[in-house]
């Protein structure tokens, strides 16, 4: 997909991960990160994300990514791993209900 500019809600979610994860996610957060993400933002939001992440990571990165995304509709992650990452990402402000749209 080519580089657009994402609105302005997703721009905020991708600024507070990169503030929770200053040093980039983690392999083994991309799954119960993104399995957070679906369940505060439609698939089309959360791909939207991911192609940003993509964009700005190295290839080893965006291939997980993408792996990430395709085992959250084949895998649940453990309700542990979903709280590690919804806590680090409360650190860095993530307001924990659902953006609303404008």
């Amino acid at each position: 997909m080519a580089n657009m500019e994402l609105p302005p809600v997703l721009k905020r979610v991708v600024d507070w991960l990169r503030a929770g994860y200053p040093e980039g996610v983690p392999d083994v957060d991309y799954l119960p990160l993104f399995a957070l993400l679906g369940s505060e933002l439609t698939n089309h939001d959360v791909e939207l994300i991911a192609e940003e992440l993509e964009l700005s990571s190295n290839p080893q990165s965006a291939e997980a990514i993408k792996r990430a995304i395709a085992g959250v509709t084949n895998t649940k992650p453990s309700e542990a791993d979903v709280n590690r990452v919804r806590a680090r990402l409360a650190g860095a402000g993530w307001p924990l209900a659902k953006p609303h749209h404008l």
